[in-house]
């Protein structure tokens, strides 16, 4: 018998707002006995709920079960922007396309079948335009130097064939409502979720045909008998294959150690607020979503919803190697926050933030996933490398076809990637990454 104990469990550091506002439509079940099944899933994230439909989509019939730590919409998939984007998005570069011609066009591929992918899942599990809506996103440039960004990006969208559209100060403030803005460049296949509710909404889809059990966080596997067995504190699950959709976590289970980058990003929400409370101009138009044209400025998204608007921030980076993020580091980035929201905003000074919470990345340094199998029926469909809503969902929709031995040309191009590179000894990568994220930072200015 192989056994592999699970060094560490995920840990939520802060409230997302995403998820303080989403509606959960399905009853919660924990794992409370022993299960046998023909697939077992560990991670009910964008990679795991994608594995599961895309199995169900192979292997009709046959039993799946899905196991998350914690609850669906509390995790790291419920903690980001809510951006599916199809265009180039390295977050590890300031420059969003920096590969060549043919690599960025496999990636747009790859990008549009995910979106594809979800998309037919909004529609049969009854998403409204408030979880998933297709209404592209600008690339917002508050320097010199960010409109020089979107223009080389422009350029290279423009030698690809893409649609895009440059947005100039007025039109930039007509639709923010904000003066901060140089410029903008618009893209219209990125679409905007509502994260926390489209993992619910996917899970409440799945829930009828796919065995989901959440507060059951996974210990340890075992393999016996060509067996795998998650073991949780209240029962098991065995199956003879495994997919791995646990993205950062998959070094805790013992693959890929040494290789992976653990980035912690920090967002806030506002409060909410009416227009007759601030004035028609202070936000601009009900809904819009901004991009840094730096890729380490701020992002920022306002939603409305039955008249009352909120404001989302997320900004500043930092390289752990724990799990958890500490209160004065919290403080920190809520503060960083409330600086870069008013300089948008002056209108909107004071308005207070209702949650702030920090968000799980994995990076690696030569920008591939951590992908494929990694023991004997057990498979990763992890390190989503900053774009985990399509990297993740496309990363689930492979291990699947892998998994079953449904080989494409698809999953022949998405394998031909080498492994993720080797970092550096600790503290010399802690202290090295973060010097990179700093001067970063300090490049980007006031994008961020």
């Amino acid at each position: 018998m192989i056994t592999s104990p699970v060094r560490r469990l995920p840990v939520e550091n802060g409230v997302s707002g995403w998820e303080a506002i989403s509606q959960r439509r399905f009853p919660l079940r924990k794992l409370d006995g022993n299960v046998a099944a023909d697939w077992l899933i560990i991670g009910a994230g964008f990679a795991g709920l994608s594995a599961a439909r895309r199995l169900q989509m192979l292997r009709p019939g046959e039993k799946i079960v899905l196991l998350d730590a914690g609850e669906i919409g509390k995790g790291t998939s419920g903690r980001n922007s809510g951006f599916m984007i199809d265009v180039p998005h390295n977050l590890s570069a300031s420059e969003y396309s920096s590969a060549g011609a043919e690599a960025t066009r496999v990636e747009m591929a790859q990008n549009r079948s995910a979106i594809a992918f979800a998309r037919q899942a909004a529609d049969d599990y009854g998403m409204s335009s408030e979880t998933f809506d297709p209404a592209g996103k600008i690339n917002a440039a508050a320097t010199s130097r960010g409109m020089k960004l979107n223009a080389s990006f422009g350029e290279s969208l423009r030698t690809a064939n893409e649609k895009h559209l440059f947005l100039d100060a007025d039109e930039m403030r007509e639709l923010s409502g904000s003066r901060y803005y140089l410029g903008g460049l618009y893209t219209p296949g990125t679409v905007l979720i509502q994260p926390a509710d489209y993992v619910r909404q996917f899970a409440a889809g799945l829930a009828d045909k796919v065995d989901i059990f959440e507060r059951s966080p996974v210990t340890a596997l075992t393999r016996k008998d060509g067996k795998w067995t998650a073991v949780c504190p209240c029962g098991t699950a065995t199956a003879p294959k495994v997919i791995l959709g646990v993205n950062g976590h998959i070094d805790d289970f013992g693959h890929f150690s040494r290789r992976l980058m653990h980035i912690f990003a920090y967002a806030s929400m506002t409060m909410p607020f009416s227009v007759s409370e601030v004035g028609s101009k202070a936000s601009g138009k009900d809904r819009w979503a901004l991009l840094p044209a730096d890729a380490m400025g701020a992002t920022i998204r306002k939603i409305t919803t039955n008249g009352m608007s909120r404001i989302v921030i997320r900004t500043r980076y930092t390289y752990e190697t724990k799990v958890a993020v500490g209160e004065r580091r919290m403080a920190k980035m809520h503060d960083e926050h409330r600086r870069s929201l008013d300089a948008r905003f002056p209108e909107l000074a004071g308005l207070p933030f209702e949650h702030s919470w920090a968000g799980r990345l994995c990076l690696s340094r030569n920008h591939v996933p951590a992908f494929g199998e990694v023991e004997d029926g057990v498979y990763s469909a992890c390190c989503e490398n900053g774009l985990g809503t399509v990297k993740s969902t496309l990363a689930g929709m492979m291990a699947a076809e892998l998994a079953t031995g449904t080989m494409s040309p698809e999953l022949s191009q998405y394998m031909d990637h080498p492994e993720p590179t080797r970092l550096p000894p600790e503290p010399i990568a802690w202290l090295g990454i973060n010097g990179v994220i700093r001067l970063q930072e300090l490049r980007a200015g006031r994008e961020g």
